[in-house]
């Protein structure tokens, strides 16, 4: 095991690291910029590191600042955490150049995943189900007309280096092809510097289900269940549960089995997660992989009782994943992950930077949340708004839903002109599609519609 980690991040993915290291005996080191210099994370690391100023640009997502505190404290690993680094595989690979290990897969892996045309046929060479797609980017209008009309609309253009809805586009009509076209690669290259894009036969009303793998250097792989992920908005995750009410046993089980055949395609090692959608007739498909570990890893932890970021480090380290020999695809009660953000649903999610005054979070069994901020803590418009997850398990969905009631009843949090999701989340709570567990991607969108 590693006696010292770098985690290059912020917030309470950092917190979450530093946490898992000092249970295993490793020492922790902090970056921050000038921004986050009094937050909780880089109090509790063992050591900290300033690497430039607020923007990320200057400062989280500057390789070479963050490879120097690595080597000047003496840190002989690198944890990206989620976001910022986490799949650049540029970053990997200057960490393995300069003799750091990088928590994580390759960065061949990464780059092969990363590549949404290149991760599609990966999956169809090893037998994975994926949406009708085009075959490879599609560099003109009349390309991307011409799969259009052969696969028929409605159809999906997305982005080859993207994620989080960035450079994705629905045409339902083909009178707007060409403008969302155009759109869509414009919004690529500003957000990944590669505007290549591919289309896609759109899978209308489809539920986002994805499985936590993690797979080690010694011929062990393992799904630890699935999570349903589909309240979203603009294609941005609001809650996530695990196992998903959509499944059944037979259905668990094939999803497992497909997400492992794409573990083994890419030969992949670490943590990561296989994204599928899944159509209303039970047909599933892939859609994507997260070469890194998840915003929502907790409520996989919550069902399969493993840490995930702790087999992270293990893996990477070199030693066997402690949790090789686990039940494949068996959950162990259930889990519901509620993200708190800085942000006014009524005003269409916008984001509430400011001073947090009161920050008195829930407690009692069952009830486990991820944050880093205290009371006082102040939060920046330079970073992402989310400031807690609030994750609630029980013995069933019912007991979660019970416990996610009261927990949402005692979260406060209070600031001047600072709004969180909390109502949102209560409001979720109370609609009947949810509590039946009948929720698909347009949930906020058809039942939500007034906070939009």
């Amino acid at each position: 095991m590693f006696s010292k980690v770098l985690i290059a991040n912020r917030g309470e993915v950092a917190l979450r690291v530093m946490r898992a290291c000092r249970e295993l005996g490793v020492g922790t080191v902090a970056v921050y910029s000038t921004e986050d210099a009094d937050t909780y994370p880089v109090r509790y690391a063992d050591e900290a590191v300033c690497i430039g100023p607020a923007p990320a640009a200057k400062s989280y997502l500057v390789m070479a600042n963050i490879i120097e505190a690595a080597k000047i404290t003496g840190a002989e690993a690198i944890h990206p955490g989620y976001g910022f680094l986490a799949e650049n595989a540029d970053f990997a690979r200057a960490c393995c150049e300069e003799g750091l290990v990088f928590i994580g897969p390759s960065a061949e892996c990464i780059e092969r995943m990363g590549d949404k045309s290149s991760a599609r046929e990966t999956m169809k060479t090893c037998g994975v189900p994926t949406v009708p797609g085009s075959d490879g980017c599609l560099d003109t209008v009349q390309e991307a007309r011409e799969f259009a009309e052969r696969v028929g609309y409605p159809v999906l253009i997305k982005a080859t280096a993207g994620g989080g809805g960035k450079g994705m586009r629905e045409v339902h009509d083909p009178a707007d092809l060409e403008s969302q076209y155009v759109a869509a690669r414009t919004e690529a290259g500003a957000a990944f510097g590669n505007d290549g894009v591919y289309l896609e036969k759109l899978v209308l009303r489809p539920r986002h289900v994805e499985v936590q793998v993690l797979a080690d250097n010694f011929g062990n792989s393992v799904a630890l269940c699935e999570r349903d992920c589909s309240i979203q908005r603009r294609h941005q995750k609001l809650i996530e549960e695990a196992p998903s009410p959509a499944l059944t046993e037979e259905l668990r089980r094939a999803m497992g089995v497909a997400a492992l055949k794409a573990v083994r395609a890419t030969n992949y090692r670490n943590a990561g997660t296989i994204e599928f959608l899944l159509d209303e007739r039970g047909s599933f498909y892939f859609m994507e992989m997260n070469t890194r570990v998840q915003v929502e890893h907790p409520v996989s932890e919550q069902i399969t009782g493993t840490d995930i970021i702790k087999e992270q480090l293990r893996i990477a380290a070199g030693e066997p994943m402690s949790c090789a020999d686990r039940a494949p695809f068996t959950p162990m009660g259930h889990a519901i992950e509620f993200r708190i953000n800085a942000e006014d649903p009524q005003h269409g999610f916008r984001p509430c930077p400011g001073t947090i005054t009161l920050f008195d979070p829930p407690a009692g069994p069952g009830v486990r949340v991820e944050s880093y901020v205290k009371s006082g803590s102040r939060i920046s418009p330079h970073y992402d708004s989310l400031i807690a997850k609030l994750i609630v398990s029980g013995q069933d969905r019912e007991e979660a839903l019970a416990r996610a009631a009261r927990a949402l009843d005692e979260f406060v949090i209070e600031g001047p002109g600072i709004a969180t999701t909390i109502p949102f989340h209560r409001r979720v709570l109370e609609n009947a599609a949810f509590r039946a567990g009948d929720v698909t991607t347009d949930f906020i969108e058809t039942q939500m519609g007034d906070v939009l």
